[in-house]
């Protein structure tokens, strides 16, 4: 039976790519990526040869493409699927794919590495037994505070991606939404300008408010919990 093995790849430091992932590129006929120059880069830097086919596999063709992966698998040759950087299908292409080869009976294989969710948890030294990853929150102010209070009463540590451009904004939507909670804000993760920044909401926010943020962004909030939430200061004010 042919094989859809889902690679994570790494999100930063090449080092975290694994044994496994390296073997597997190298074996299977055909290669799905969301950015083909960006995999071909991975490709050189660890000597592996390339596929007989490389395809693009990304948001906006994810179905045509995904037709023409299963008429491949249907076919008996292996693919192998990537992303930019982590796991397809977490925030990125591929969630699609996966579900349609498994309702057709083939085999899906994921090969573990590095993941910018899990790292923040850690990191961000909030409690890890229990989470919640909400992916990007929506752009505009209103469906962003919807989207946060879907989480206001629940105990889990909240991780969040953001764009750099949008991270001070919120942390102040996240302040006027959950309260002044515990949180950590990490930044290019795995990366030689790797950032964590911890601190409660209302600190965090005005921090982020007055510096220019670069890089791909994880957001990690504490969830409902007495001990992880802090008053206002006296004179403070949500940040506008």
């Amino acid at each position: 039976m042919s094989n859809l093995f889902v690679i994570a790849t790494p999100i930063g430091n090449l080092e975290d790519m694994t044994y496994r992932a390296v073997r597997i590129l190298g074996e299977v006929q055909v290669l799905a990526c969301e950015d083909t120059r960006r995999t071909r880069v991975l490709l050189r830097h660890f000597k592996i040869p390339f596929p007989s086919s490389i395809i693009s596999y990304r948001q906006h063709n994810e179905e045509r493409v995904g037709k023409h992966i299963l008429q491949l698998l249907s076919e008996g040759k292996d693919v192998a699927l990537c992303s930019d950087s982590g796991y397809p299908g977490i925030s990125d292409p591929g969630y699609r794919i996966i579900t349609d080869a498994i309702e057709q009976g083939f085999s899906v294989q994921v090969i573990p590495g590095a993941s910018a969710v899990t790292m923040a948890l850690l990191v961000s030294g909030l409690p890890s037994s229990s989470y919640t990853f909400k992916g990007f929150p929506p752009r505009k102010q209103g469906p962003a505070k919807r989207f946060l209070e879907m989480e206001k009463n629940s105990p889990h540590t909240l991780i969040l991606f953001e764009s750099p451009l949008r991270v001070a904004k919120l942390l102040e939507t996240a302040l006027s939404v959950l309260g002044n909670r515990k949180a950590a804000v990490c930044i290019e993760l795995t990366k030689m300008y790797e950032q964590v920044r911890r601190g409660f909401l209302h600190d965090l926010a005005g921090e982020f408010k007055e510096k220019k943020t670069r890089g791909e962004v994880t957001v990690v909030i504490a969830g409902n919990h007495p001990k992880f939430i802090a008053p206002l200061p006296n004179s403070a004010e949500h940040p506008r």
